[in-house]
């Protein structure tokens, strides 16, 4: 395989795994629909740069301690099933806070998280950092796509990056797509049956991860 056949059979590997339905894109959806674009645009590049660590990891080879290792491997997925826990159930918990709000002022998730787009830029980066799934698909995935004679490095690297600019167009595009219905989404029945919906839906992955076995 030539480096730019391997890069289009990658970009379209990946495109079709990031539109893929999941954990990302259920947060960045609620996040638009609930804090905004910008600070939903903020967490979708704190996803990006969470794959673009797991893909530097990968590329410098300490990612294949996760595949060898069961202690480090346990050890990242149940700090990421606590993590997932905990956002799922503030989300619940703020869903049945805004619910006894009349204005439908109170955040489903702490102030202090809220406040500025660093804080989702921060969540959306530990959501894939924090999940070992995550690091193994880059390390079992990237390879395939290296061809022979290339750096192994730079090349991992490219791939990952290509991977995260790809998870940031289609960010944007959720964000985008929910601005027409701004209206009708900022509506607190509304709110708060995106915050139990994305709540559930951390919870179930978070679950998933602690019931996991390798």
């Amino acid at each position: 395989m030539t480096p730019t056949a391997a890069l289009l059979a990658f970009t379209l590997a990946a495109a079709i795994l990031t539109v893929t339905p999941g954990m990302d894109s259920a947060l960045v959806l609620r996040t638009a629909a609930v804090e905004g674009g910008r600070r939903a645009l903020m967490a979708g590049l704190g996803i990006c740069a969470g794959c673009l660590v797991w893909g530097a990891v990968a590329a410098f080879g300490l990612g294949s301690l996760l595949l060898v290792s069961t202690v480090a491997y346990d050890a990242l997925r149940i700090c990421a099933a606590f993590y997932l826990f905990y956002l799922g159930v503030k989300l619940l918990w703020g869903g049945r806070r805004r619910g006894k709000s009349s204005a439908g002022a109170v955040q489903a998730l702490p102030p202090a998280a809220t406040a500025n787009a660093a804080g989702w830029f921060v969540r959306g980066c530990l959501t894939n950092v924090l999940n070992p799934k995550v690091g193994i698909f880059y390390i079992t995935f990237l390879p395939q796509f290296i061809p022979a004679g290339a750096d192994v490095l730079r090349f991992s690297l490219l791939l990952a990056a290509i991977h995260a600019l790809l998870g940031v167009l289609w960010f944007a595009l959720l964000v985008a797509a929910t601005r027409p219905l701004a209206r009708w989404l900022s509506r607190p029945a509304v709110m708060r049956g995106l915050d139990r919906m994305t709540g559930a839906v951390f919870i179930a992955f978070g679950l998933k991860l602690a019931l996991e076995r390798r």
